[in-house]
């Protein structure tokens, strides 16, 4: 039974659990969610995830919602990118999900899909701030380690790197950080890898068209 991810590209969220499930060979299609036209808070949404928010897996009688458990439901399906250290690895979703994803998802959403008149700049300015002590946390964690934990990829590590690899700017340097930067080419150099727009239907440019 092929699975849906309610999903977008430009969400990386969403990102995470995608990518988890295209490294795994999982068996799964986009449901793309139009979420800058306000998808996520009809109530045919709503009654999907009372949460409004994406991603969203349904596989037969199966509905799950948030990335890591999304991540970790087809972790143990496939028996891929568990990790060595569950406690280990079950620290770092969380660490990403308050101060990783958690943080730089809404800074980046601040930053480039909010009009430029109505961005709350004392805001950006706080979440600025948090998102380059996660970043240094993250990079010297990185300091010669291949992997999140462990050495082998993990769902640890398609978590962290949730929004690592989007073009919009929030703060973000690669060059600034390399223990970062050459994590993030181990998990592109992955068999089957994808960026996020490539992996899922959604692209701002798609909204500038219009």
């Amino acid at each position: 039974m092929t699975a849906q991810l309610y999903c977008f590209g430009e969400s990386g969220n969403a990102y995470k659990a995608a990518l988890t499930m295209q490294l795994s060979g999982y068996d799964w299609q986009p449901v793309y969610v139009d979420f800058f036209n306000g998808a996520s808070r009809t109530p045919e949404f709503l009654a999907l995830n009372e949460m409004g928010e994406a991603p969203v897996l349904v596989e037969g009688d199966l509905t799950l919602t948030q990335s890591c458990v999304i991540q970790l439901h087809v972790a143990e399906r496939t028996g891929k990118f568990l990790g060595g250290d569950r406690n280990d690895v079950l620290r770092w979703l969380f660490w990403d999900a308050q101060k990783g994803s958690g943080q730089q998802g809404g800074l980046r959403f601040l930053m480039n899909f909010v009009p430029a008149e109505k961005r709350p700049q004392p805001a950006i300015d706080w979440l600025s701030m948090r998102v380059q002590t996660a970043l240094g946390t993250l990079d010297r964690h990185l300091a010669g380690r291949d992997w999140m934990v462990g050495d082998a990829p993990s769902i640890a590590d398609f978590a962290c790197c949730g929004y690592l690899y989007y073009p919009e700017p929030f703060g973000f340097d690669r060059k600034a950080r390399p223990n970062i930067d050459r994590w993030l080419e181990n998990i592109a150099a992955l068999p089957g890898w994808k960026h996020p727009y490539d992996l899922m239907p959604g692209h701002p440019s798609d909204r500038a068209a219009k």
